[in-house]
């Protein structure tokens, strides 16, 4: 008898204990294998190398993998990398100059400052600093340890507003806008080119575009007349006498070029705020804000700019725990040399929330229905974002990594990596989108 009622409270408790477990499974948990299955039946992600890392912020433990120790081309989730190395090197502002005075002189050497005087930004304090300063001002030319584009960057590329030239002292985006008002009469910014903008006879494209000389500011439109209400940015080529010149332009003084090592006392101008600097960097996903940035950290950290330096001290000091070792060559994604995997990109964004408050983070994040280059790809759940992701493309590839909440209120994390596909990259955006919304509408 005591035995039989023994076995019973043991078959009661077993019941008991397996019933909460599938309670558990089935109401609170992610089902694995209803995220499998999409994977499985979508055709499209069939078709190409695809990974996936979903990552359980609140149970800390991976929730779904494929292919996700796989390495692939991130394109602009480097920017991520970039971020974080800010959030861990760089104080609530950003560097604009370092400078020594002497006598009547003031030395001035660039930090790589991407806001001074910056379209958006408005870095204004180290330029107002050296306007006000009464000196005779010398600008310190040779501080960045690199050339005018990053390694595995597309050459042919360098007309186009993405892939400004780097530099130690960035001015206004190191770009010239030009525009053109309801008459087509043309704008120039800086007003400094304006001398170096000709009519190219033999130059006869489709459509109206201007062209740069690839070794020099020459820029060129072509026989046709401007439309009304254009626009295109342009990058200038870089070197430190231009950066003089634009300095001359815009102080309404003299400014010469020097060459002199930065002494151990140098001090510091800041420009801009850092998260508003951040914001910038990713929402839109801003090439040129993510290769000065580095360069500000290199400044910081090692009184020279260069972004070699940099990203080696981040892989050693911040990243050497990541489940496997990034290659990791600029700090855009414009290199097709960047090779991450999915799950050492969550393991970065696990990172990235141990740095400041997680509100904060995702404003700065583009957003889903509300901001940045998701805006558009996703709809907010009853005018709530859901979804805060960096996203990454380059020709045949496109990739989504950040934050998810659930309607249940789960806080994930996860990466979503496309690489060499020959669809149009909408459907592969749509597909990921549609597997990312059913995790939110679902759990």
């Amino acid at each position: 008898m005591i035995v039989t009622a023994r076995r019973i409270i043991y078959t009661i408790l077993f019941t008991v204990f397996l019933f909460q477990g599938v309670q558990h499974a089935y109401a609170g948990g992610i089902r694995k294998h209803k995220i499998k299955k999409l994977f499985k039946h979508s055709k499209l992600l069939n078709d190409h190398f695809t990974g996936f890392a979903l990552y359980d912020l609140g149970n800390k433990k991976m929730i779904y993998e494929l292919n996700d120790d796989k390495y692939y081309t991130p394109a602009s989730n480097t920017k991520l990398f970039t971020w974080y190395t800010c959030l861990r090197m760089l104080g609530d502002s950003i560097p604009g100059i370092r400078y020594e005075m002497h006598g009547d002189s003031l030395i001035f050497w660039g930090t790589g400052d991407p806001s001074f005087l910056h379209r958006d930004l408005k870095g204004v304090n180290a330029f107002n600093f050296l306007k006000n300063s009464c000196k005779q001002l010398f600008y310190a030319s040779g501080n960045y340890q690199g050339d005018f584009f990053g390694d595995g960057w597309a050459w042919n590329d360098y007309n186009d507003d993405y892939q400004a030239e780097i530099s130690e002292l960035p001015v206004e985006n190191n770009t010239v806008l030009f525009t053109t008002d309801s008459l087509g009469h043309f704008d120039i910014r800086p007003n400094y080119f304006v001398q170096d903008f000709e009519y190219m006879g033999d130059f006869k494209p489709e459509h109206f575009y201007i062209k740069r000389d690839f070794l020099s500011n020459s820029f060129s439109y072509p026989a046709m007349t401007a439309p009304k209400n254009y626009s295109q940015q342009i990058p200038w080529k870089v070197s430190a006498d231009v950066i003089r010149d634009l300095l001359q332009d815009t102080l309404r003084q003299p400014v010469r070029v020097i060459r002199r090592k930065m002494g151990a006392d140098a001090k510091t101008i800041y420009n801009t705020n850092a998260d508003t600097v951040y914001r910038h960097l990713l929402q839109p996903s801003d090439n040129f804000i993510a290769e000065q940035l580095l360069l500000v950290c290199s400044s910081v950290k090692f009184g020279v700019l260069s972004t070699d330096s940099v990203i080696n001290y981040s892989k050693t000091h911040y990243l050497n725990d990541l489940p496997d070792t990034p290659r990791w060559v600029d700090g855009s994604g414009l290199s097709r040399y960047n090779m991450f995997t999915p799950r050492s990109i969550v393991a970065l964004l696990v990172k990235i929330l141990q740095t400041k408050d997680e509100q904060l983070l995702h404003s700065e994040l583009p957003q889903g229905g509300v901001a940045g280059t998701i805006k558009s790809a996703y709809k907010t759940d009853n005018g709530q974002v859901f979804v805060w992701a960096k996203t990454g493309s380059l020709m045949y590839d496109y990739n989504q990594s950040g934050y998810l909440i659930t309607r249940k209120g789960k806080r994930l994390a996860f990466s979503f990596m496309n690489n060499n596909f020959t669809e149009p990259p909408r459907q592969v955006r749509n597909e990921m989108v549609k597997i990312i919304t059913f995790i939110h509408d679902n759990y």
